[in-house]
């Protein structure tokens, strides 16, 4: 299957990356390149692409719809190990930095990933292939009370606890295999006249997915990462597709940013708050309404930038 990823908010990336020709990108989230063929379009010879993915078939996707460009390096990795990633390149600092988080469209189409609600597939849903998590794993061994947790905060489900129950109750007579095993659950644990807000299915999935990639608990210490990596007027950009991830980005921002703590009757600071650098999105960047249109993905979106200023 071809790997098809319509960048969201492309414009507004490029445009937030304030991109040098000869500076040093990083794609955290490679994809299909769908960003990075953007960017590297930009740089001169001396300029560098690194594209970061834990999808392997996303690498070689990535690799073929940048053939024509010599300078890009390709790592199977995960853009939480961003300064070790550096690190190994011999790298210090970089000029600008894209994550484009969540899942991609490809995945979601694949449907043997099983990352999907629709259709009959093995429960997977590792952006990863190598790791040993997987979706089957978390509905088949997890304690209820631990699933409704995870399903509540990461999928903001209001009928986790009853999700939670009935996954147990299904468990003790055989083992949850498939996509198709896990949506029937969940639609029986959601009144009909509340399935009235797209797929039923579609929050425990999604945090399942989020659990099983561990998507969130890294996610403040991966943009502090990131910030520390950027060279002075180097910009990071980062798209979110939901509350929880959109909400840790921005607090990571605000404590980059610092502010002082001190009294306002003293003279100068004393409290010691060091600032890496400036907030550029005030508010975060969404989506125009024509692009809403053409690409329904691109409706939950929000784009925040950072500059390094140290």
């Amino acid at each position: 299957m071809e790997f098809k990823h319509k960048p969201v908010m492309l414009d507004e990336c490029i445009q937030g990356l304030n991109i040098k020709e000869d500076g040093i990108y990083v794609d955290g989230t490679l994809g299909g390149a769908g960003h990075s063929k953007e960017i590297v379009k930009k740089l001169s010879n001396n300029g560098l692409l690194i594209g970061i993915d834990r999808d392997e078939q996303a690498l070689e996707a990535a690799k073929e719809n940048l053939k024509e460009y010599k300078n890009v390096k390709y790592i199977h990795g995960n853009h939480d190990d961003i300064k070790n990633i550096l690190e190994t390149l011999s790298i210090k600092k970089v000029d600008g930095i894209l994550l484009d988080l969540g899942v991609s469209s490809y995945q979601l189409d694949e449907r043997n990933r099983g990352f999907s609600y629709l259709g009959e597939n093995e429960l997977d849903m590792r952006m990863d292939q190598n790791q040993s998590l997987t979706a089957k794993i978390v509905v088949n061994t997890y304690q209820e009370q631990e699933l409704a947790k995870i399903i509540y905060e990461y999928g903001e489900e209001r009928f986790s606890r009853q999700i939670a129950k009935n996954i147990c109750n299904y468990r003790k007579e055989k083992q949850i295999e498939t996509t198709k095993e896990l949506v029937e659950i969940i639609e029986k644990s959601i009144p009909k006249s509340k399935q009235n807000d797209g797929h039923p299915a579609k929050r425990t999935f999604q945090a399942i997915r989020i659990e099983v990639n561990d998507e969130i608990k890294p996610l403040e210490k991966t943009v502090r990462d990131c910030i520390e990596s950027l060279k002075s007027g180097g910009r990071l950009c980062i798209i979110t597709f939901h509350s929880l991830e959109d909400r840790a980005v921005k607090n990571a921002y605000i404590e980059a940013k610092g502010k002082c703590t001190c009294p306002s009757d003293l003279p100068y600071c004393v409290c010691g708050q060091e600032s890496l650098g400036k907030i550029i999105t005030r508010k975060p960047i969404i989506a125009t309404n024509e692009e809403q249109n053409e690409n329904s993905r691109s409706k939950s979106a929000k784009l925040r930038i950072f500059e390094k200023t140290k």
